[in-house]
């Protein structure tokens, strides 16, 4: 189990220092995909951000939510953000 997570660590790892990187990552609940998203993005000294959605968030809400993360790159003099979105969080499938 701890080489398989190892395995998997070091590819999102390398998969979000390229430019543009992304991953899609799925499997079960409560396996650990966010967990090790959130450590390869502290390997690679990344910022951490995800959405917390409420009862009343629509698309205005995404929007300035996405706004305030790209005015912290901005602040954070272009560090580079990985932005964590999970199946749940989709309240319309316009997101």
């Amino acid at each position: 189990f701890f080489t398989d997570a190892q395995n998997h660590l070091a590819r999102i790892a390398r998969i979000i220092r390229q430019p543009r990187g992304n991953a899609l990552l799925v499997g079960v609940s409560g396996v650990g995909r966010k967990s090790m998203a959130r450590m390869a993005a502290h390997m690679a000294s990344f910022t951490c951000s995800s959405i917390e959605i409420t009862r009343l968030y629509g698309t205005n809400e995404f929007r300035e939510d996405i706004k305030q993360m790209m005015m912290r790159i901005v602040k954070d003099e272009g560090k580079p953000l990985v932005f964590l979105f999970s199946d749940t969080q989709i309240v319309k499938e316009s997101f």
